[in-house]
């Protein structure tokens, strides 16, 4: 993604930006909430320290991401889902049948109130521990609302275009498909599973209120301390309590299965892309002329830095946003995810704009954003119990309104720096941008000039080296874990790469394939619509 703003203004300055902002992103929101929320399952499993959980959750994933690659991560992910899908299922299924059925789950849930409400000479506000009125619906009050429906319509929009259509996590499974009906496909088909998680992760986790109100909607911060080891809330252990006291022994550890399966994917996709982005944007850029050898071996020990960093983030994320790890992963996304998504936005759609409203765009957006998560860390984000002292002004807009306002002046800077300044021709534009999409005519990149990554002849011919046969142990277990051992391939004739550059830019499609997806997109559209007007 990096890789193609470049292509599209020029110059470096937008790529390592972004590319460092990727990883500052991975770090706040992916990696650390990941790895904290797999640890309290693992310390509610099997009763380790949550630290030493954390370390065998990151050991078990960083071997087979470090020595497998994108491939390992594709595949182990695919096994992955199948097993979270049957395991979740299960769980669900037991979830309703122990609370009596749909419609007692909703009169039920209503009246989970837990019975500790009061500490010291202190009483908790009744709207602090009674379930919100609106519950059960998806678009809520604008003003009061945790979720105000302006915001979740058009905040959470903002963040879907950043991370769905501009995250590299995300973006290069589409990157690696083999042709166009297999990234429609692919989209479709994860389009599919996240209608899921409304029922088989949403609806759970409020049964686990129901069930096990004292310890889930603990109220007073002595309570929840002796639940969950943190004052705020102990809302981030409500599913993996459900799959401990409900499920029996054998499902139990299925579940267990699931839970880290799911972790895992997410993990080894995450470092698998901070590995490429770190590589490839950054280490290039102070290492030109950098050997295969010595990116493969920087990429991996930059994953160990990166998994360091996160772990020391993980007490700001246990306690923020009143404990619930979905508000803080929303909330930092919203600070600092607008200024991408508008600039890929504008990137595609209007060609006019060029790299210096593009740069100062992310720039100016970037210092807005993290003003306000800055603030909001300062003065912490408090709870309903014991309010945050941040001024109103500051913190008092909800994170998705301030995600909105973020994209609206990021794309005002955008316009106005770009027509103040001298426009790119669309020379350099073509299939770059949607106006130039179809367009036949030969490129010629903006990066075109620029010193790139070459090879010299000693690099070249220690690539083109077949390892010796004759090597030790040690030196075999070192080529495989830093990727060493496989043996350069024949070379390929002139014919041969145009041949295989032709395949590769192909973006036609069968007219039977494409009209398969087109019918599944649309019903997918549809049946998306329908759940949201049902649960409006």
């Amino acid at each position: 993604m990096p890789e193609y703003l470049r292509k599209r203004f020029g110059g470096k300055r937008i790529q390592c930006y972004l590319s460092v902002l990727s990883l500052l992103l991975y770090i706040f929101t992916k990696i650390s909430a990941d790895i904290f929320s797999g640890a309290i399952f693992i310390n509610m499993a099997l009763g380790l320290d949550l630290y030493l959980a954390i370390f065998l959750l990151l050991a078990i994933t960083g071997i087979y991401t470090i020595t497998g690659g994108l491939a390992a991560v594709i595949y182990t992910d695919t096994l992955q889902t199948g097993i979270m899908l049957v395991g979740s299922f299960i769980l669900t299924g037991f979830a309703f049948n122990e609370v009596g059925g749909y419609e007692a789950f909703m009169t039920k849930y209503m009246q989970a109130i837990p019975s500790v409400v009061t500490e010291g000479n202190m009483t908790i506000k009744e709207e602090c521990y009674t379930p919100r009125p609106d519950s059960f619906h998806i678009f809520r009050d604008p003003l009061k609302g945790d979720l105000p429906w302006p915001g979740l319509i058009f905040g959470m929009s903002i963040l879907a275009l950043w991370y769905w259509c501009t995250d590299q996590v995300i973006v290069q499974r589409c990157l690696s498909a083999k042709n166009m009906s297999h990234v429609k496909a692919g989209c479709i088909m994860c389009g599919y599973l996240k209608l899921l998680p409304m029922f088989l992760m949403v609806m759970p986790g409020m049964i686990s209120r129901i069930l096990y109100t004292d310890k889930v909607a603990c109220a007073t911060p002595s309570e929840c301390e002796k639940h969950c080891n943190t004052k705020v809330g102990c809302t981030n252990i409500a599913y993996p309590t459900l799959v401990m006291e409900l499920m029996p022994n054998g499902l139990r550890g299925l579940m267990l299965s699931v839970m880290l399966a799911s972790l895992m994917s997410s993990l080894t996709s995450i470092f698998n892309s901070a590995s490429t982005l770190f590589t490839m944007d950054i280490y290039t850029k102070v290492r030109k002329g950098a050997s295969e050898k010595e990116l493969m071996i920087a990429g991996r020990v930059f994953i160990l830095v990166l998994i360091g960093v996160s772990i020391a983030w993980v007490p700001i994320v246990q306690s923020a946003q009143s404990g619930q790890l979905f508000d803080y992963i929303q909330s930092i996304t919203s600070y600092l995810g607008p200024p991408i998504a508008a600039v890929f936005l504008l990137a595609i759609f209007c060609k006019r704009v060029n790299e210096q409203g593009a740069f100062w765009g992310l720039i100016i957006g970037f210092l807005i954003g993290v003003s306000r998560m800055i603030a909001e860390f300062a003065y912490g984000t408090g709870s309903c119990m014991s309010p945050s002292n941040c001024p109103t002004i500051i913190c008092g807009v909800h994170y998705l309104y301030f995600a909105i306002i973020l994209f609206v002046i990021s794309i005002i800077i955008i316009l106005v720096v770009s027509l103040l300044t001298k426009p790119i021709p669309d020379e350099h534009l073509h299939r770059l941008c949607w106006s130039l999409r179809n367009s036949k005519e030969e490129r010629i990149d903006l990066d075109a000039e620029e010193e790139n990554f070459q090879e010299t002849p000693e690099e070249i011919a220690e690539i083109e080296t077949k390892v010796p046969e004759n090597r030790g142990c040690c030196r075999k277990v070192y080529d495989m874990f830093c990727g060493l051992e496989q043996q350069k391939g024949p070379k390929m004739t002139k014919e041969e790469e145009e041949a295989m550059k032709q395949k590769m830019t192909d973006t036609s499609e069968k007219p039977l394939w494409r009209t398969v997806v087109n019918i599944n997109g649309i019903i997918l559209l549809a049946v998306a619509v329908f759940c949201h007007a049902y649960f409006a």
